[in-house]
């Protein structure tokens, strides 16, 4: 889901708003490690690359290594979080009749992203015939998932498999509820935030399932660093199902972030995008934090 700068206070006002921003996409929050023997790596089975969604340069950086990696022969299916998995029989149609990545675009009719940052990966599908896979829950997926839970996402077959019948584990649901939080201003109502990590969790098990289906082909993921940790996102799913399959995960952070421990097995560090504080129009303002604490 798409995310806020972390920030302190309360408020209801804005959460219709929050909501919708809430259901469309992915929580991120970075963590470190050495980047430096990545570019020389040969692809693994698995690859998870993440983004900042809209930091240019990180996307930038990302399609090179990928490119490079593309033209040295290489030819994986691209699972994308911009494409939601009801798309997927229009995305194959477009991608066989297709020339350019804007009709591929206009196929697919979703206002939700910008397309300037993904051009680039869709004309290479293009250019070099690699798959293209929808990676993501819909917005509908996401509500009923909020109000029902992560099974309302799956067939029996899939909950049996990834064991979610019960309870999700703990740890997944108590960190995926922290970075939820943190990623919206810490606004959201505690209640709100428990349907949230369900459809968060939801979203990283249908990205892991699309990426076995794949097999034998190497899959490349392309999703925002939450989606891509290895902790408690798609690189936590993947391998609960049999066989193990090779994966590495890869975060491209902006300058500043804090890192969680073990939640990559690479990173890549760059300059943070210029853009407006996204929580200034939801915080308190002091009239209304006035009146909060004025009231009996």
């Amino acid at each position: 889901m798409r995310t806020f700068p972390r920030q302190q206070g309360g408020t209801s006002a804005a959460f219709a708003v929050l909501l919708t921003a809430l259901l469309s996409a992915c929580a991120s929050k970075p963590a470190a490690a050495p980047a430096a023997a990545a570019a020389a790596a040969a692809p693994p089975q698995v690859w998870l690359m993440g983004e900042v969604h809209d930091n240019a340069s990180g996307h930038r950086q990302r399609y090179d290594a990928l490119r490079r990696q593309v033209e040295a022969g290489w030819r994986p299916a691209l699972a994308m979080e911009q494409f939601d998995r009801e798309t997927q029989a229009a995305l194959s149609k477009a991608q066989r009749e297709c020339a350019t990545s804007e009709c591929v675009i206009a196929a697919i009719a979703s206002t939700r992203w910008d397309w300037s940052q993904y051009r680039p990966v869709i004309e290479l599908a293009l250019t070099y015939q690699l798959p293209l896979i929808a990676a993501n829950l819909s917005r509908a997926d996401a509500s009923r998932t909020v109000r029902e839970g992560v099974k309302a996402s799956f067939d029996e077959a899939t909950v049996q498999a990834y064991g979610l019948a019960g309870a999700l584990p703990e740890d997944v649901v108590d960190a995926q509820q922290k970075e939820i939080m943190a990623g919206h201003c810490n606004l959201l109502p505690q209640a709100m935030a428990g349907g949230m990590v369900q459809a968060q969790v939801a979203r990283d098990i249908w990205m892991a399932k699309i990426i076995r289906e794949q097999r034998p082909r190497d899959v490349v993921l392309l999703a925002g660093n939450g989606h891509v940790r290895k902790d408690i996102g798609v690189g936590r799913w993947i391998n609960a199902v049999a066989p193990p399959l090779a994966v590495r995960s890869e975060a491209y952070l902006e300058e500043g972030s804090e890192p969680a421990p073990g939640a990559y097995d690479v990173t890549h560090m760059v300059a943070p995008q210029e853009r407006p504080d996204p929580c200034e129009d939801v915080k308190p303002k002091p009239q209304q934090q006035k009146q909060a604490q004025n009231r009996p």
